[in-house]
């Protein structure tokens, strides 16, 4: 659904402060969210301090300059230095774990998180010990936060075709598929990365059931989103932020419910938006595009998913009733089954007729 319900003029410094503790307390899903892009700078610190040899600090503090990017490549670079410090199965299970308690503290109910196996295995991670972490930490947080985790396994586009492959092999090898694994990824770089070489093991994962959500658009322009259209088979687009300059694909995009995954602070941080003012988040929802808001890597960026509900409520104008219309977009653009998202669509509505009517 397009949110339509627009705040009204009730002085900004109250009616910031309503917004804001309706959307701490408001039921969400998050779909672009990633595996060590979420790690905390607790858990970066404390990474850092197992693995000396690596030149991610030890510091919590010192970390806000570290996360602090001067372009798409430098954030990558970082990005990478941070999955260096993912080196055992006790690692992956502890970032897993934490993770979510994370997203449970946000109300958080469900979440597709973005995870790059390559990027662990080829460090020396046994490949079963690697999913059993991530299947262990899954079953705990539900159980412990009643947060439904869900994985999208991703390639990562800058180690090219055999990082494809094998992704591929593990997203669909029955022995090592985790039960939890609903989507397979691509992620990295978009600049000298193109989507279509990357055909064969979107349709392999596919013919094995797994839904396509790649990154496109978000550094390069609108060809690179109708590439992972045509060639990958997108049901959901990572960014997608460079289709507004396409008026074609908006109504493609529009017409077929294929649902953007919006990260604004995300874009500037890494200046693929100069301002959030440019952000073209508006022009997506006034073309009639199915939107959700998510984090990416909300740490790294000094956001998380509040943060982001309150950045699009501020760009779209909206009130209470709008910004829960968001929160049913994630639900409806999710691989829940449609029982389960009825049940949350059904719990959004409760919470904000209660709130409403306090």
């Amino acid at each position: 659904m397009t949110p339509t319900h627009r705040s009204a003029d009730h002085g900004e410094a109250p009616l910031t402060h309503r917004l804001d503790s309706f959307i701490a307390g408001l039921p969400k899903a998050e779909l672009h969210v990633h595996h060590v892009g979420s790690a905390s700078p607790r858990i970066v610190s404390e990474l850092a301090a197992r693995h000396p040899d690596s030149k991610v600090p030890t510091d919590p503090e010192a970390l806000v300059d570290y996360f602090t990017f001067t372009d798409f490549a430098h954030f990558i670079e970082v990005y990478l230095s941070v999955v260096d410090l993912i080196r055992t199965p006790e690692d992956v299970r502890l970032l897993t774990y934490e993770v979510a308690r994370d997203l449970a503290r946000q109300q958080v109910r469900y979440a597709e998180l973005t995870i790059t196996p390559f990027s662990s295995t080829r460090r020396g991670i046994d490949e079963r010990a690697f999913m059993d972490a991530i299947e262990d930490a899954r079953k705990a947080a539900e159980a412990e936060f009643g947060t439904a985790l869900r994985w999208c396994f991703d390639i990562p586009g800058e180690a090219g075709l055999e990082a494809a492959e094998v992704t591929t092999r593990l997203a669909t090898d029955d022995r090592l598929r985790p039960e939890g694994l609903v989507s397979f990824g691509l992620g990295g770089p978009e600049i000298g990365v193109p989507r279509p070489q990357f055909k064969p093991y979107f349709d392999r994962a596919i013919a094995a059931g797994l839904r396509s959500v790649p990154h496109a658009g978000e550094t390069t322009g609108p060809q690179t989103v109708w590439d992972a259209l045509t060639h990958l088979r997108a049901e959901r687009i990572g960014h997608g932020t460079s289709s507004a300059q396409d008026e074609k694909l908006l109504a493609h995009l529009a017409e077929h419910r294929i649902a953007l995954e919006v990260c604004p602070t995300s874009n500037i941080a890494t200046r693929a938006v100069r301002t959030l003012d440019e952000h073209p988040l508006k022009q997506f929802t006034e073309a009639g595009v199915l939107v959700t808001v998510n984090s990416d890597d909300p740490p790294m960026f000094g956001t998380d998913l509040n943060t982001e509900y309150a950045v699009a409520a501020r760009l779209l104008g909206l009130d209470e009733r709008g910004v829960a219309d968001l929160a049913k977009n994630a639900v409806e653009a999710s691989f829940l089954d449609e029982p389960a998202k009825a049940g949350l669509r059904a719990e959004i509505d409760a919470y904000t007729s209660g709130r409403l009517a306090g």
